[in-house]
């Protein structure tokens, strides 16, 4: 084994426990998806042994990475964004951000028919900004009940009971600045309100 080899398999552990601590992931759901025991992802995470190619494999798959990402290998001058969507709850997601903590980018696309007619408010930590790309949007948050246009704008913390959909026959792109923590959009100058796009508070 080459020593820039050997390098790159050391490195994987401290990767592997910051890609999991992400995920807010146990060793024991890890363990599940992977088929690898708990105490040997233990021993991987923390350097104790090498990860194995038939390790790597499911390793990248449950955290939805590359094995190029997971091993840190080095870029091939590819200048392209290879976006690997996820979908949830009748989303589309491809995120647009590769960063851990702090606010996190995504373009959704959400398909009609795939939202309940009977909308159900959710509440969790966070704030969110929308902008909708093509298609109609129904946002309802709190006692508001409103439907964004391509070019129309909404933010809110996502505490508030909030549901969204599509309204109408089309599907609805849009982009979504998501705040785990309550991170708002900081802007340099605010510009005046625009028409049609709310700020809900």
């Amino acid at each position: 084994m080459t020593d820039d080899i050997g390098q790159a398999l050391d490195a994987v552990g401290p990767r592997l426990r910051a890609l999991r601590k992400e995920r807010e992931t146990t060793l024991a759901a890890l363990a599940e998806a992977t088929g690898i025991s708990v105490s040997t992802l233990s021993r991987l995470e923390s350097g104790a042994r090498r990860p194995t190619l038939e390790q790597l494999l499911p390793l990248a798959r449950a955290h939805g990475v590359t094995l190029d990402e997971l091993v840190d290998a080095p870029a091939t001058g590819d200048p392209r964004v290879h976006l690997r969507p996820t979908f949830r709850n009748g989303l589309t997601m491809l995120p647009l951000t590769r960063r851990a903590g702090g606010i996190q980018a995504y373009k959704i696309i959400l398909a009609p028919g795939d939202r309940s007619s009977e909308p159900e408010l959710k509440t969790h930590e966070g704030y969110e900004w929308l902008y909708i790309l093509n298609g109609r949007m129904r946002v309802i948050l709190g006692e508001h009940d409103v439907i964004l246009e391509p070019g129309e704008a909404a933010e809110f913390d996502t505490r508030v009971p909030h549901w969204f959909g599509v309204a109408g026959d089309e599907p609805v792109e849009f982009l979504s600045l998501f705040g785990t923590q309550g991170e708002r959009m900081h802007l340099r100058a605010r510009p005046k309100k625009a028409r049609g796009t709310d700020r809900f508070e």
